[in-house]
C-alpha cells in the first residue's frame, strides 16, 4: 500500500519533469508540449506576425500583437486560405482533414527542439517552407512532422504563409500606398518575417540564429530560390536545400527549349506568360472594377470567399483569361531578378547547397540542376545533387499516386512514414534514416556526409554525379557514386 501511495505522489512530479519549459519570446510567454519522441518538445501555432486581415490584407507583415498570460502552443495554427481538398491524389497521400480551418489569419509557425530554454545550446536551425503551387498546403501536414529532425539535434521550424490571391495580389492602389511602391509578394514577405523571427527568438528554443538552413520543396523550393535572390535576406541563412524546384537554365539551353516548345498561342496559355508588376496590377484592377470593387476600401471589405473566387468567376463570365497574381513576381524590392539571372551574374549567396528531384518528378530536372551545380562550383560553392528513385509501395487502392512521384521523398526526408497508409518495408524505414541523416548533417555541417568526407561528393566537372536514393532489394541503399543521371 505504501508503494502505491509513493507512486501516486510521484506522478505529478513525473508530469512536471516532462513539462515543456516556459519561454519568453516576442509577443509574450509561450509553453509547448512533449512529443512521442522522448526528450523532444514541440511548440505549435506560435504567431510570428499580426493577423493579415481587414486593413492588413495585402500589406507587409506587421509586428505580432502581444498576448496576456502564457500562450499554450499545443495546437497548429490556421493554414492559409485555399480550396477544399477532396479524396484522391495528393489529398489521399497526405491525409488532409485534421487541420485547423483555412483562414487569411495564417501567420503561425511551429518549433521542434530538444533544448527549449537553453540559450547556450546553439543547435543548428532549419526553416521548412511547404509547397503547394503557392496556392495550398501548410507547415503542419503529417509528412512534415519535425520530431525526428529535433532528435537529430536540429531545431526545426515550419511555417504557414499567405497563399494565392491573398499572398501575391497586385493592384495600382497597392503600389501607390506601399512605402516601397510595390505590390504582391506578401507570401514571400511572410517567409522573410519568419526568418526575422528566428533571428530574434530561436535562441530561446536552444537554436543558433547564426546557423540557419532554409529548405523547401516544389513551390517551397521556388520560395527558397526567391529568398536566395532577394536583397532583403542578406545574412539571414547559411545553407540552402532546393527540393524538386529545378535548377537554372543557361541561355543556350533556353534557346534550344524555345525552338522545341509547342506554340503558346491560346488565350489561356498567353495569360500565364511572365508579366511585369505594373502589367499584373492593371489586370487585377480590370477584374476588380468589373466586380464593383473600385478602390482598396471595397477590396478589403469584401469577404474572403468573394476575393478567392473572383478571378475564376471573371474568366468564366467574360471568357477573358486575364489573371490575378497568385505567385511571386519581380517587383524590384523583394525580388529584383530571376533566380537564373542571379546565378549567372553571381548574385546568389556563396553558401553550401543541396539540390535534387525525384525519378518521376514534374519533368526531367537533371539538366537544369547540373547547370546550377556547375555554376556554383565555378564560384567555389559546394553543391550536392541527388535523385530520389524509390517507387512508393501501394496496397492496391485506386486513385493514388504511383512511382517516385513529385513529393514522394517527403516521407523519407522527415522520417514521418508512421503517419502514412502505405505498406512500408523495413528497407523504406532504413532508407528514410539514411536520408534524414544526410539532410540533418547538411544542416549541421553544410555537408550531408557529416563532419568527415564521405561517398556523397559535391557535383563538379570532375564529378558530374547525383547521389541516388533507392532500395536495393529489401535493404536501404544510398548508391555508390557511379554513372551520372543522364539529362
Amino acid at each position: 500500500m505504501k508503494t502505491i501511495l509513493l507512486l501516486l505522489a510521484a506522478l505529478p512530479m513525473m508530469a512536471y519533469a516532462q513539462q515543456s519549459p516556459l519561454l519568453n519570446i516576442e509577443g509574450g510567454k509561450v509553453q509547448g508540449v512533449t512529443t512521442e519522441k522522448e526528450g523532444v518538445f514541440v511548440y505549435r501555432g506560435i504567431p510570428y506576425a499580426a493577423a493579415p486581415i481587414n486593413d492588413l490584407r495585402w500589406k507587409a507583415p506587421q509586428p505580432v500583437k502581444a498576448w496576456d498570460g502564457v500562450f499554450k502552443a499545443d495546437k497548429f495554427g490556421h493554414p492559409g486560405y485555399q480550396s477544399v481538398h477532396y479524396p484522391g491524389g495528393y489529398t489521399t497521400e497526405w491525409g488532409y482533414g485534421d487541420e485547423s480551418p483555412y483562414s487569411e489569419d495564417c501567420l503561425y509557425l511551429n518549433v521542434w527542439t530538444k533544448a527549449p530554454g537553453d540559450v547556450n545550446k546553439k543547435l543548428p536551425v532549419a526553416l521548412w517552407i511547404h509547397g503547394g503551387g503557392y496556392r495550398e498546403g501548410w507547415g503542419s501536414e503529417p509528412e512534415f512532422d519535425g520530431q525526428e529532425w529535433a532528435d537529430k539535434d536540429v531545431v526545426l521550424v515550419s511555417i504557414n504563409y499567405r497563399l494565392g490571391v491573398f499572398g501575391f495580389l497586385t493592384h495600382p492602389e497597392l503600389i501607390q500606398e506601399s512605402p516601397n511602391k510595390v505590390a504582391g509578394n506578401y507570401g514571400i514577405m511572410d517567409q522573410i518575417e519568419s526568418l526575422k523571427w528566428i533571428k530574434k527568438n530561436i535562441a530561446q528554443f536552444g537554436g543558433d540564429p547564426d546557423n540557419v538552413t532554409i529548405f523547401g520543396q516544389s513551390a517551397g523550393a521556388g520560395s527558397v530560390k526567391t529568398l536566395c535572390e532577394s536583397p532583403l535576406t542578406k545574412g539571414m541563412f547559411n545553407k540552402v536545400i532546393i527540393m524538386s524546384g529545378g535548377g537554372i537554365t543557361t541561355p543556350k539551353a533556353a534557346e534550344e527549349a524555345a525552338k522545341n516548345a509547342p506554340a503558346m498561342n491560346s488565350p489561356m496559355m498567353r495569360a500565364f506568360a511572365p508579366i511585369t508588376m505594373e502589367e499584373s496590377a492593371n489586370q487585377t484592377k480590370e477584374i476588380m472594377d468589373w466586380a464593383g470593387m473600385t478602390d482598396l476600401k471595397k477590396m478589403r471589405a469584401a469577404s474572403t470567399e468573394t476575393i478567392y473566387t473572383l478571378g475564376n468567376l471573371y474568366s468564366a463570365v467574360t471568357k477573358n483569361y486575364k489573371r490575378i497574381a497568385a505567385s511571386p513576381i519581380i517587383d524590384n524590392y523583394v525580388s529584383v531578378q530571376s533566380f537564373d539571372n542571379a546565378a549567372l551574374s553571381n548574385k546568389l549567396p556563396n553558401v553550401p547547397y543541396m539540390i535534387g528531384f525525384t525519378l518521376n518528378d514534374m519533368g526531367n530536372m537533371a539538366p537544369g540542376i547540373a547547370d546550377f551545380c556547375l555554376n556554383r562550383a565555378a564560384l567555389g560553392d559546394k553543391v550536392f545533387a541527388y535523385q530520389f528513385a524509390r517507387p512508393l509501395p501501394t496496397d492496391g487502392r485506386a486513385n493514388v499516386l504511383k512511382g517516385a512521384f513529385h513529393s514522394s521523398d517527403l516521407w523519407f526526408v522527415f522520417k514521418s512514414l508512421k503517419h502514412c497508409w502505405r505498406p512500408w518495408t523495413k528497407g523504406d524505414w532504413d532508407l528514410s534514416e539514411v536520408m534524414l541523416t544526410a539532410w540533418t548533417n547538411f544542416a549541421k555541417y553544410g555537408d550531408p556526409n557529416g563532419p568527415k568526407s564521405g561517398k556523397w561528393a559535391p557535383y563538379s566537372k570532375k564529378n558530374p554525379n547525383f547521389m541516388l536514393f533507392k532500395l536495393d532489394g529489401n535493404d536501404a541503399e544510398a548508391s555508390e557514386m557511379g554513372q551520372p543521371i543522364k539529362p
